[in-house]
């Protein structure tokens, strides 16, 4: 298979496990799994690590000693980008959307603590100023006479795809290792589209009657189904398949970003401490709150069907719950 063709680091603790939430799925009245890829172990853990292990495995082999990345303050991209760079003896660039913190919480804490170089872009300006910001990056370190390598937002490009193919993978050996059939829907948070892309690429090899939903977490200038469908085609074009994706075949859901990425939402928060209190799972206010929220908001539309077998994969991100503490607890009563 070209999947095992391509060059691969190990960094995570795989299989991650498939726990069954009994109590939400039956509030729900659904079958409700959860893919545990918080569990991948490597830098804090979370789903970018599948991706890194083609990332990295292409980055060594260029002889690379400094690589460049971004995200938002709360990045579990960025924070295992960083682990990452220094298991292999390179040096980690970080330029992070929003301003520079009087506090380092979270997995801000986590980049000072793997010793990553933090540049802080403007929110606003963010968009327009990343690439040049990256590039520029690269450049001094091309000066220094350095090896740069950039990694694009998330990790979101074909080879950082092959992380969530292989994971297809990895759950359709543990499905049929069960004996259960595969599930009705498989969700995730969307962020930068990588996941989502190698999902549907996967799927289309392993699970064809599964249905891939995406969760946004975040808005977008180019629709999320047109920049995952493009990275699913380069993803299955890397892998020598034939078939290829429209955007109507990438679903979405864009309602529950709350006011904006980073921000936390009355629904996501809502989802953070039901899911605690019903399963004992903890999910963040950045990516898995706002997914669990949209799960229930689906369900609870008619968009999943009652009785439907879901499986959520969980993306990581434990650490970004203590920056936000306090609206986390506004419904403490002593």
């Amino acid at each position: 298979m070209k999947l095992d063709e391509l060059p691969r680091l190990s960094l995570g603790f795989l299989p991650t496990p498939v726990e069954d939430l009994k109590t939400l799925g039956a509030e729900l009245g659904i079958s409700l799994s959860v893919k545990r890829d918080d569990f991948t172990g490597f830098g804090g853990g979370g789903n970018k690590v599948r991706k890194l292990e083609f990332l990295m495995a292409d980055a060594v082999a260029q002889g690379v000693s400094t690589v460049i990345t971004t995200g938002g303050h709360q990045s579990n991209h960025a924070r295992m980008t960083a682990a990452a760079a220094r298991k292999f003896g390179m040096k980690p660039v970080l330029v992070l959307r929003g301003n520079k913190p009087d506090n380092w919480q979270g997995n801000l804490l986590l980049d000072h603590i793997l010793g990553a170089e933090v540049d802080f872009l403007d929110p606003d300006a963010y968009f327009e100023q990343i690439n040049p910001r990256m590039q520029a990056h690269a450049d001094a370190a091309e000066a220094r006479g350095e090896k740069a390598y950039i990694i694009p937002l998330g990790g979101a490009s074909a080879l950082g795809a092959m992380g969530y193919v292989n994971a297809i993978r990895e759950l359709a050996e543990q499905y049929e290792a069960q004996g259960r059939k595969a599930p009705d829907y498989i969700c995730a948070p969307v962020g930068s589209g990588g996941t989502l892309a190698g999902m549907t690429v996967g799927c289309s090899m392993w699970w064809p009657n599964t249905q891939v939903l995406g969760i946004a977490v975040t808005g977008t200038a180019v629709p999320f189904s047109e920049r995952i469908s493009v990275m699913a085609n380069d993803a299955a074009e890397l892998l020598g398949l034939d078939q290829r994706f429209a955007p109507e075949d990438i679903r979405i859901e864009n309602d529950y970003v709350g006011p904006g990425y980073s921000i936390p939402s009355d629904e996501g928060n809502a989802a953070i401490l039901r899911a605690g209190r019903t399963e004992g799972v903890l999910l963040d206010p950045v990516y898995t709150g706002k997914a669990m929220a949209g799960i229930i908001g689906t369900v609870q539309a008619g968009g999943i069907e009652k009785g439907s077998d879901v499986l959520f994969v969980h993306c990581g991100g434990t650490p970004a719950l203590f920056p936000f503490s306090e609206q986390l607890t506004a419904d403490l009563t002593y």
